[in-house]
């Protein structure tokens, strides 16, 4: 049994035989590539759907458009929280129906609502008074759902500040949104990527519900409520299974908000992360002095071409070697580009085997969310993330 197995409580979602790492260790790959398991992805999907109960599940998907993944989901029932035109049109390709795409993104050029309007998408994110002219220029009396900000979140990776409107500018949106001829739905916001257990959303519910309530008695008739994602993948600290975790959290919604007639819900991260696994070599292990207590372990693999997440070190990935029976020691790890910031972990130094070497490969789990989509074109000539679907 490999030290990942023994060392960290593994979710009851996670396979002790995962189909990925048993793909990597019996190939060679060229590049660092990432193994995603399809299979595994519907067991997920149907794990989180038994624990959202009536809430429409709209997969996000920036965490990873393979088309594969877009169709096998669309297959299954699900709807989609696009991003731009392109991730519209990557739905529509791999079967998925226009009504049931959400135009997620509260930043949107003008010709891409144009785009999403006349191929038959009608509900849309919005959080600016911009945002709600332009949708109501070229998406003349669409669906939209206003998104709030949401403060003092417990996620590993908060998601304030960039998306959202505060609390006092809600009702006015709601107004905006009735008098330019559009049907405001309802309310969105997003509780932090990577909200570990379903008790740290207890805040953020209670803010939300305040400003819906405030909404209510201003006499809004609201009718959606868009929870977002959140929902964790194991990156080593201990998670809920995916049906206990969606189960509690709509527990709470259900506790503040009654029986809203709509509810939505967009898993990316926890959906499609735990599915998939990068396959990466080291190139390099070394020491910067004779007094250095860590080794600098080289990876062929970092931040600008597929481990963007490491930033600020908020992802912590965690690593399978042929090794892991050695003893381990600690090490800074870093990638392989010409670029200072190009370091993975250094704060938190990571602990690997003390006999790691140039050609050793590395197998990176949790890999399936937020690293296809992170990886650059080439920096330093790179080549980006390779990909492959097991069926």
């Amino acid at each position: 049994m490999n030290a990942y197995v023994t060392e960290f409580s593994v979710p009851e979602s996670f396979s002790p035989v995962h189909r990925a790492e048993q793909y990597i260790r019996n190939t060679r790959f060229d590049r660092p590539t990432l193994v995603v398991d399809l299979e595994q992805v519907a067991a997920q999907y149907d794990a989180l759907k038994a624990g959202l109960g009536r809430a429409a599940m709209h997969y996000a998907v920036k965490a990873n458009p393979a088309p594969e993944i877009i169709a096998k989901l669309a297959e299954m029932g699900s709807n989609f929280d696009a991003a731009s035109r392109a991730e519209i049109e990557l739905c529509l390709s791999q079967g998925a129906p226009a009504e049931r795409i959400s135009f997620g993104n509260t930043i949107k050029r003008v010709s891409d609502i144009a785009f999403a309007y006349q191929v038959g998408v009608r509900l849309f994110a919005v959080d600016a008074e911009e945002e709600m002219h332009k949708i109501a220029e070229n998406a003349p009396g669409a669906d939209v759902f206003v998104r709030v900000i949401v403060e003092n979140c417990d996620a590993d990776w908060p998601l304030t500040r960039k998306f959202g409107c505060a609390r006092d500018k809600v009702l006015h949106l709601l107004e905006l949104a009735g008098s330019l001829g559009l049907n405001a739905k309802g309310l969105s916001f997003h509780v932090g990527s990577q909200t570990r257990q379903a008790a740290m959303w207890e805040n953020t519910l209670d803010q939300v519900a305040a400003i819906w309530q405030d909404a209510k008695e201003a006499g809004f008739d609201l009718s959606l409520l868009n929870i977002g994602g959140g929902f964790p993948a194991f990156y080593g600290d201990e998670i809920q299974g995916p049906t206990d975790y969606a189960r509690a959290v709509m527990a709470q919604v259900q506790a503040r908000f009654g029986d809203v007639p709509e509810l939505i819900a967009e898993p990316g991260r926890g959906l499609v992360a735990e599915a998939g696994m990068i396959a990466a070599e080291v190139v390099l292990v070394s020491r910067k002095s004779e007094n250095d207590l860590s080794r600098w372990v080289y990876l062929d693999i970092g931040k600008f071409s597929g481990l963007a997440e490491t930033m600020d070190e908020c992802i912590r990935y965690q690593f399978l070697t042929d090794r892991d029976y050695e003893d381990t020691g600690p090490c800074i790890l870093a990638g392989p580009s010409c670029d200072s910031a190009d370091v993975l972990y250094e704060k938190r130094p990571v602990h690997l085997p003390l006999g790691l070497k140039s050609g050793d490969r590395i197998i990176i789990p949790s890999c399936g969310a937020y690293t296809s989509t992170y990886a650059s074109v080439g920096f330093n000539g790179f080549p980006p993330l390779d990909v492959v679907v097991l069926p």
